[in-house]
């Protein structure tokens, strides 16, 4: 539709040439805004809706600018080649990109109007109207599950995973090619407990497949660039080993797995 390529909305990147965040070569649209606080995010830049300052490597540049739709399948049609011969396409990510749920949806059913294949990564904690409104024109949903203890959730993201576990389940009765991806976090999630009970829940409810990411800092320093302060600055990334152990609960379970996504 026309008036869907008018559309503004929020992001701060879009990123080419991506191999993670779905299938193939991918292009993806970072939204900015966030309701959620996880104490690891490697984006803090995504987690408020309003323009920010940020210092990189001795510079300031501005996190967050207003596009329409038109603007970013600009963009995302670069590279429809890359699409076509690896099976990749557009993936929304954030930040979380239902909180912008105008332009998310306009976004995606343009883009599938123009043959390209499409993914989100999200939270899942927007209301269901707002993400059952956005599945017709989704080809992968990718969804976080952190915790499954309500209370632990809370002090390690700010929100409870309530709303977040039952759209995950209504999501997957729809029929969605969903994906559960666990970020695993030592002293979040990290134990083959909490893996085993994210897992027993994912196949539950009917979903296939969940991968494994490794916790890492690789966005750390952009803490100090926003002037925040890191709280998990001394957690240690997993190793392999211990994440093997990991990918073997859940292939136990019966989901199919992997680390990484």
């Amino acid at each position: 539709m026309l008036e869907d390529l008018k559309v503004r909305g929020r992001i701060f990147n879009i990123q080419r040439f991506s191999i993670h965040d779905g299938h193939g070569i991918r292009t993806i649209v970072f939204f900015k805004g966030c309701p959620l606080r996880c104490k690891w995010c490697c984006n803090p830049e995504s987690q408020n809706f309003a323009p920010e300052k940020m210092k990189e490597n001795g510079r300031i540049k501005d996190v967050g600018r207003d596009v329409t739709v038109e603007e970013v399948l600009a963009e995302v049609e670069r590279d429809r080649a890359y699409y076509r011969r690896s099976g990749g396409g557009m993936t929304l990510s954030g930040g979380e990109c239902f909180a912008q749920p105008r332009f998310a949806e306009a976004l995606l059913r343009a883009a599938k109007e123009r043959g390209i294949s499409t993914a989100v990564e999200t939270t899942s904690f927007p209301e269901y109207s707002v993400i059952e409104k956005c599945l017709p024109y989704i080809d992968l949903y990718m969804t976080d599950i952190k915790q499954m203890d309500d209370e632990k959730h809370r002090a390690f993201t700010g929100k409870s995973n309530q709303t977040i576990l039952a759209n995950i389940e209504k999501v997957v009765k729809t029929g969605a090619n969903v994906i559960v991806r666990v970020p695993v976090v030592p002293t979040v999630n990290a134990t083959e407990e909490d893996i085993r009970k994210i897992a027993v829940f994912a196949k539950s409810i009917g979903v296939k497949e969940m991968h494994l990411l490794p916790y890492h800092r690789i966005g750390m320093d952009k803490y100090a660039g926003l002037g925040r302060d890191y709280s998990m600055k001394d957690i240690v990334a997993p190793e392999k080993e211990h994440m093997q152990k990991l990918l073997a609960v859940v292939q136990a379970v019966g989901l199919k797995t992997q680390i990484g996504g």
